[in-house]
């Protein structure tokens, strides 16, 4: 019989490797949370703006929209640190250990896989943006290179927790999809 802790951190035991990642992760998740909190800060400002002051805004739509994506694509390393992405595992519950540690090496690959092809396209997406100059089509008109880098940075280190998380898996340092036998 298994069971699962909720919320269980992906561990890193002395591997400094796995540590190092993990510090990035952490990073990026309390950067992920400033962003949120500028960006409710902004809201508010705009709102107290346009309805008190009864003035007109400029940037802060474009901001809190470019800020909340960056958020949650800065996120996701974070998230995957401490198991928080959807999990199902009816079927990790239902195969034994070793059958569920070789279920969770091929989740892990082909989450890296797939990542990777969109670390890849996002970085090639970023860097037209930056090459050819592009401008937001808003009276703000910020460059679009600074609000696209959270593309290829967020899934850079969301790439970087998978192999993480897989480099753990295979050192037996962390149990498959964060299930411990009872």
């Amino acid at each position: 019989m298994a069971g699962h802790a909720s919320g269980a951190i992906a561990r890193t035991g002395q591997n400094p490797f796995l540590r190092a990642v993990a510090a990035l992760s952490t990073l990026a998740g309390w950067i992920s949370a400033a962003m949120i909190v500028a960006s409710v800060f902004i809201t508010c400002q705009m709102i107290w703006v346009r309805f008190v002051l009864n003035g007109t805004t400029v940037w802060q739509t474009e901001a809190v929209i470019y800020l909340m994506i960056a958020a949650t694509l800065l996120g996701l390393s974070y998230v995957q640190r401490l198991r928080g992405h959807v999990n199902v595992d009816l079927i990790p519950l239902a195969v034994p250990r070793r059958a569920r540690k070789g279920l969770a090496v091929v989740t892990l690959s082909l989450s890296i896989v797939i990542v990777a092809v969109m670390l890849w396209y996002g970085y090639e997406f970023w860097h037209v943006a930056w090459a050819r100059g592009w401008t937001s089509d808003t009276v703000w008109g910020i460059d679009l290179w600074i609000p696209y880098l959270a593309i290829p940075v967020g899934l850079g280190l969301f790439l970087l927790q998978l192999v993480a998380d897989l480099v753990a898996l295979l050192l037996n340092i962390d149990a498959p999809f964060g299930l411990e036998d009872v």
